[in-house]
């Protein structure tokens, strides 16, 4: 090349440039330079993997399965994913057509976001909510319209007006999640009808994010899932379900997740899968079968120790001056409000450096969650008790 040639410097998409960085990964850079820091930031319990579940990935690797499989999965993984949601919910799904298993629940709700939104879309949003939806659908080039969840005597509801306000000719799809991250809210029988009414009526893909529907607290029998829209829906609804192994079964860098779908979608999602990462990989698919064959007694011991740690919790927000904490029904996350905080992030980011308690800023969960942080309680009380007591403190003080 010659010394006078001109040099157009390459650019990135916009859509990669519409994409915030994320305030939580912020925060929790900062703090992985400091020692002896409480980190209650990501959402994860520091509960290792069932050995039960390790041995199966193991072993499956010492049988050599290590190849390829089918896009959407090994039909056995797929059979065992029909078999859970019949006995958990009494729904039956054709685990040939109706069932995906992917490489993690981020990576189902990309692939399913991207399937249904084409340049110029829009999709509807309940907010405050974890960004990586309305990030999925940037990078598709549309945009995210966020409707934030009024709290109403304590408890988080839909404001069903504001999304009938919000549908223009481009709107595409409405994505909640439930049980909510960062809200713990879990939507009723009433909230699942209406939202289907509305999606029907409108021609709008319901794509719904139950990756917490194991850790449920409401129900008579602990160890019993949120409802799930799947029980709603016909075979025939534009409903999306997507799901996880992360959280119940303590498997959160296994990445792997699974998706139901209309028969139509399952199919085209399974063949994109081909240029995104082809399938999961087979030995963590053997191991998630697993997880859900035999993995029912630790599911049931991990619901009964978070729900302790959530009203440990809650009882100690409550007793802390301008506090106002709705005891969630779900997940495993408090999201107190905290009279005066306008700027959640520097609130976050003085009590990491001050008291070296790490907390998600609620500004991270995008429209309705400035002024509140994001706890997670998925650790034992020897955690939680003095990130409580530091919290507690950093408050009375003036914050």
């Amino acid at each position: 090349m010659s010394a006078d040639s001109t040099i157009t410097t390459a650019r990135v998409a916009d859509s990669v440039e519409r994409i915030p960085p994320s305030r939580i990964r912020e925060l929790a850079n900062v703090a992985m330079g400091m020692d002896d820091v409480i980190p209650l930031y990501f959402g994860e319990s520091n509960l290792p993997t069932p050995q039960f579940i390790k041995d199966a990935a193991v072993e499956a690797l010492s049988r050599g399965q290590t190849y390829y499989t089918e896009n959407n999965g090994i039909p056995s993984l797929r059979r065992a994913i029909a078999a859970s949601t019949a006995r958990l919910h009494e729904v039956e799904l054709d685990p040939e057509t109706e069932i995906m298993a992917t490489s993690s629940g981020v990576h189902a709700l990309n692939l399913t976001i991207r399937s249904v939104l084409d340049p110029g879309d829009e999709a509807l949003v309940l907010t405050p909510v974890w960004p990586n939806g309305s990030g999925n659908a940037r990078l598709a080039n549309a945009t995210p319209i966020h409707i934030p969840q009024p709290l109403v005597d304590e408890r988080f509801t839909i404001d069903f007006d504001a999304l009938e306000a919000a549908v223009t000719p481009r709107t595409r799809l409405l994505l909640y999640t439930s049980p909510s991250n960062p809200l713990g809210w879990v939507a009723t029988e009433n909230d699942q009808d209406r939202l289907l009414e509305f999606t029907r009526r409108h021609g709008l893909w319901l794509v719904a994010d139950e990756v917490y529907e194991r850790l449920y607290y409401e129900p008579e029998t602990l160890g019993a899932p949120a409802p799930s829209i799947l029980r709603k829906a016909t075979r025939d609804d534009a409903v999306i379900v997507i799901q996880s192994f992360s959280k119940a079964y303590c498997m959160t860098g296994w990445r792997s997740g699974w998706f139901v779908a209309r028969r139509d979608l399952v199919q085209r999602v399974a063949q994109m899968n081909e240029f995104v990462v082809s399938c999961a990989s087979h030995f963590t698919q053997v191991a998630c079968e697993t997880a859900l064959e035999q993995g029912e007694e630790d599911v049931n011991r991990v619901v009964s120790l978070f729900k302790a740690n959530r009203d440990l919790c809650v009882e100690a927000l409550r007793a802390i001056p301008g506090v106002t904490v709705p005891t969630p029904d779900g997940a495993f996350y408090l999201f107190p409000r905290i009279d005066g905080v306008e700027d959640s992030f520097e609130f976050c980011r003085r009590l990491l450096l001050e008291w070296k308690v790490g907390v998600a800023p609620g500004v991270a969960f995008e429209d309705g969650g400035e002024g509140s942080i994001r706890i997670c309680y998925a650790s034992e009380p020897a955690v939680l008790e003095p990130a409580l007591d530091r919290l507690d403190r950093f408050i009375r003080s003036g914050g």
